[in-house]
């Protein structure tokens, strides 16, 4: 028979004996001698066990180790009257262990505190060694489970979609998580409590939403429902796995009113759509614009966050955002949101001043498509790379890219033939020897390094100095003002294509050669340039030729990627073609090879019924709609014969109801001469 049901037959309960001197007393719960039938830890809203009445207090180890806590705080020792005895005595004795308390008490001395400390000091390290033991193993077992499918890859041949295996050096397109918080930028610029302010009291009241790395849903938003947008797996082969956004019926019939929405015109329309369809990508996207236009910065870009937050949650269970091996087909008009939403939020951050953040965001773009790059990232991440003065990262993908020094990247990306990537690699460089807390023999590497790349960047576009300078606010020497090499003729020459590329990197990065240092460094090369072109070299030659071969035309990825940035010196350069037709902000410069899942249906004008009189009741009321015209709003079919002659009627009545005569009588004899113009 247990303990509890003999203590029943005597009529004994826990919390009501009778108070003797040993009665106040702190048992030590050990945890693994510790009775069976008593709780270990009491609920914070549980009464304890004799309540109102003094009973036994437990105390576990870890309390016990800072004090024990009475009355919700915790004193600097214990009682001076308190008596600890162990869990031990009492499961090897019985029911004696009443009888043996109230000698424990009489026996109670300081010295049994060292006693306690030893006691706690095993059982730490006993529990330190069995964590030690279980995460051993645990180590172990995750290596053989590792070894086991790669053996098991390579038998079959299969890759797993994911995050590849860790390696001494990550992937130039590594995305760290961590990185995509702006808090986290901002915490080193202003420190946490700055940064945090008034979240702090609010932890204990906060609502645990699902885990996101893009954006942190907030409360003013309207609840999360599924808005039927989702993420499938298309391949997965040679460590590279294909993603695709996928609609539902649901989500196309809303689009479907969303592009409707568009071509009226009106933003209220986007607004309505969105109170039934709070979380569809597109509609947030395109009244983030809008509501930027109106200078409601606020607003933009948390409809933007919204509709970063709609989407993760609709990620493929494999989908890595880290990695560099997932990837996105920008010819999907389902995927392209996903990227213009990232680019908007990176656009955002780089103007709230967190350009590492930003420079995070533009590596997980490029990192979606890197070989077709349809946004032009790489005439963006240089800008930023700069702004979080991160140099070490923009040298090292120059480096890897442009001579490829992996066998995982392609052989040759040209580079150094982008004005951006051929002046900011050598300032970089520059920045870079200008650093104090670096060896001696690497800071004039690193300044015989700028040199050289800023020479060959001088000699291959010569028509960015004289700007340059200009924008700097630097008036150059009349030796270098009036030369042919870097006089006027030199910006005009150069190509219309090339003339657009400089002028986007100008209008973006043109302040970071403001500083002193950086226009002197700048002369001294300018002069050793002049030299070089007087002289006769051969390299001045090849350079201009291939100027005139390689800018011909520029294609329509750097096209989207002016049109997305807003650069005024950019988009004035844009080719006529470009500036004539219509550029949608939801989906600029759509690619001529898109891949359509499913195809809008055909809303049927009225000129195409052939009906006169449809056509006069149409001119003449606008609320006139003929049969067949709303098939998009109702059902297969459409609305039948009597709803149309319904709908008829009522346009007439109301045709009829805002007719107002006018009295050509009462009109002549308020004006009987007349002004001879007409009303």
């Amino acid at each position: 028979m247990s303990r509890r049901a003999l203590r029943r037959l005597r009529g004994e309960q826990r919390g009501q004996e009778p108070l003797g001197p040993g009665a106040l007393q702190f048992v030590l719960h050990d945890d693994d001698d510790a009775e069976e039938e008593g709780p270990k830890w009491w609920g914070a809203g549980a009464a304890r066990p004799g309540a109102g009445e003094l009973g036994v207090q437990s105390i576990n180890i870890e309390d016990l180790e800072e004090g024990p806590v009475l009355n919700g705080e915790r004193p600097d020792g214990l009682l001076p009257g308190a008596v600890v005895s162990g869990n031990k005595r009492r499961s090897q004795s019985g029911g004696a262990d009443r009888q043996k308390a109230a000698e424990v008490a009489d026996r109670a001395a300081p010295p049994e505190r060292s006693n306690i400390s030893g006691k706690l000091r095993k059982k730490k390290k006993k529990q330190k060694n069995k964590k030690n033991t279980t995460g051993e193993i645990l180590e172990n077992g995750l290596e053989d489970i590792d070894r086991i499918l790669e053996r098991i890859e390579d038998s079959s041949g299969f890759n797993r979609p994911g995050p590849p295996p860790l390696s001494s050096k990550k992937h130039v397109l590594y995305v760290e998580h961590r990185h995509l918080n702006p808090d986290t930028e901002l915490k080193r610029y202003f420190g946490a409590r700055a940064v945090l302010g008034e979240q702090r009291p609010r932890q204990r009241q906060r609502v645990y939403p699902k885990c996101t790395w893009l954006t942190t849903p907030k409360s003013t938003w309207p609840r999360y429902t599924k808005p039927g947008l989702s993420m499938r797996l298309l391949e997965s082969k040679k460590g590279l796995s294909s993603f695709a956004f996928e609609h539902s019926e649901e989500y196309q019939q809303t689009q479907h009113k969303f592009l409707a929405a568009v071509e009226s015109m009106e933003p209220n329309n986007i607004v309505v759509l969105l109170q039934t369809s709070p979380y569809h990508v597109d509609s947030l996207l395109q009244l983030s614009d809008a509501c930027r236009f109106q200078e409601d910065q606020e607003m933009a870009r948390d409809l933007v966050e919204r509709a970063l937050y709609s989407m993760e949650c609709a990620f493929h269970p494999l989908f890595s955002l880290t990695s560099g091996t997932c990837r996105l087909d920008y010819r999907r008009p389902e995927n392209r949101s996903f990227y213009l939403a990232l680019y908007k939020q990176m656009s955002f951050l780089e103007k709230r001043g967190c350009p590492r953040t930003a420079l995070e965001f533009c590596k997980l773009i490029l990192s979606l498509e890197p070989d077709e790059d349809p946004l032009c990232m790489l005439l963006l991440i240089d800008h930023l790379a700069l702004r979080a003065r991160n140099y070490e990262y923009l040298i090292r993908l120059f480096q890897e890219w442009e001579v490829g020094t992996r066998p995982s990247l392609p052989a040759h990306r040209n580079l150094s033939q982008l004005p951006n990537f051929a002046f900011s690699v050598p300032l970089a460089y520059f920045l870079l020897s200008q650093q104090a807390d670096l060896p001696e023999q690497e800071l004039s590497s690193a300044r015989e390094q700028a040199s050289v790349l800023i020479r060959q960047a001088l000699t291959m576009f010569p028509g960015v100095l004289l700007p340059l300078l200009e924008y700097c606010s630097v008036r150059p020497d009349a030796s270098v003002a009036t030369h042919r090499f870097f006089g006027p003729e030199a910006e005009i020459s150069q190509p219309p294509a090339l003339s657009q590329l400089v002028s986007l990197y100008l209008g973006r990065s043109h302040f970071l050669w403001k500083e002193p240092a950086t226009v002197s460094w700048l002369e001294e090369n300018v002069r050793e340039v002049l030299q070089a072109v007087d002289s006769g070299d051969p390299a001045v030659g090849a350079c201009e030729s291939r100027r005139k071969v390689l800018y011909q035309r520029a294609p329509r990825n750097i096209h989207r990627h002016v049109v997305l940035s807003e650069v005024k010196e950019a988009v004035a350069a844009l080719p006529p073609d470009v500036t004539t037709q219509s550029v949608m902000g939801f989906d600029p410069l759509p690619p001529l090879d898109t891949i359509y899942s499913y195809v809008r249906p055909e809303r049927l004008s009225p000129v195409s019924h052939g009906n006169t009189i449809a056509l006069f009741f149409r001119s003449l009321l606008p609320n006139y709609t003929m049969e067949g015209e709303r098939l998009e709003d109702g059902g297969a079919g459409g609305p039948n014969h009597n709803q149309g002659l319904n709908r008829l009627m009522l346009a007439v009545r109301d045709m009829m109801a805002n007719f107002h005569f006018h009295d050509v009588e009462a009109a002549r004899e308020d004006n009987p001469e007349g002004d001879g113009e007409w009303d």
